[in-house]
């Protein structure tokens, strides 16, 4: 490994350790300043740990700590996570999850406002805003997330709606024993958060570019295309403005990579015409970059 290669592995590391350090900080500020002065039952494993803390609390009087419950609850689906989707990805994902845990327990409890309202909507907003910095440098704040990705990735199951279903029981158990309001305010955080995570998520979004370009500059556009390890269709036509000749290009990419693959693409031609439509959804083979 060459020097540049050991100094871009090594800012590559502090910018995920930093990120997974400061997003866990904001997830535990926010469990202790919103969800917990709400009320709130966030999903997952997070949300199973909240329900048992506030049991506890109210049937025996006993305050638990955070960090051993999450912790046990997250032993099993992080084996299942590092034997099927990565060893790296699995112990930077560790890494916050220990990290969020400890600071749960450290950060003291404060209100900011007593609207429960107003926590479920900006609570709901800074928790998927906390959680979107994870994945942006590929690492998932664990729990649930594990066995997600595991199954969609490795078993090709979507196992989202089985994990919502479960999200749907925990606030029924939590709305029946501790009143229907908090589970009604709970789904309100948990929307609010999803949607900042769709919002924000590099990996989750899709885009379809139709790129018409000459025949002589088509080969260095598509060339562009596969550096990304995606794969283009060619469609030859001819230019109504002119009557040329031409290609029209079609392909599907991160829209992460976007940006990037336009400026390369105008390299190789400096007229070509990109449009980038926004895709909802792709059914077969898409490449997705390893999490690992």
């Amino acid at each position: 490994m060459t020097t540049t290669d050991q100094k871009a592995r090594q800012k590559e590391i502090f910018v995920r350790v930093a990120m997974i350090t400061l997003s866990s900080l904001i997830v535990a500020v926010n469990f202790k300043s919103f969800v917990a002065a709400g009320d709130l039952f966030p999903g997952g494993f997070t949300g199973i740990t909240r329900l048992i803390q506030r049991c506890a609390l109210e049937f025996a009087g006993v305050e638990l700590p955070f960090a051993p419950i999450n912790l046990a609850f997250n032993a099993v689906p992080a084996a299942v996570s590092f034997k099927l989707v990565g060893k790296r990805f699995t112990l930077y994902s560790c890494l916050s999850i220990v990290l969020t845990s400890l600071f749960t327990d450290l950060v003291p409890a404060f209100a900011i406002t007593e609207d429960t309202l107003l926590i479920c909507i900006f609570g709901g907003i800074i928790n998927g805003f906390a959680l979107s910095l994870c994945l942006s440098v590929r690492v998932t704040s664990g729990g649930t997330d594990f066995i997600a990705i595991a199954l969609s990735e490795r078993k090709n199951v979507d196992a989202w709606s089985y994990i919502f279903c479960g999200n749907v029981v925990l606030l029924m158990i939590a709305g029946y024993l501790f009143g229907w309001d908090k589970a009604l305010y709970s789904i309100l955080f948990q929307y609010a958060c999803t949607q900042v995570i769709k919002m924000l998520d590099p990996d989750g979004r899709r885009a379809t570019l139709l790129i018409v370009t000459g025949r002589e500059s088509a080969g260095g556009v598509c060339a562009q295309i596969q550096d990304t390890n995606h794969t283009a269709t060619l469609m030859e036509g001819v230019g109504l403005y002119n009557g040329e000749p031409c290609v029209m290009i079609y392909s599907v990419v991160a829209d992460s990579e976007v940006r990037t693959l336009a400026r390369k693409i105008r390299h190789s031609d400096p007229k070509a015409f990109v449009n980038v439509l926004r895709t909802q959804r792709v059914v077969g083979k898409f490449y997705r970059r390893p999490r690992d």
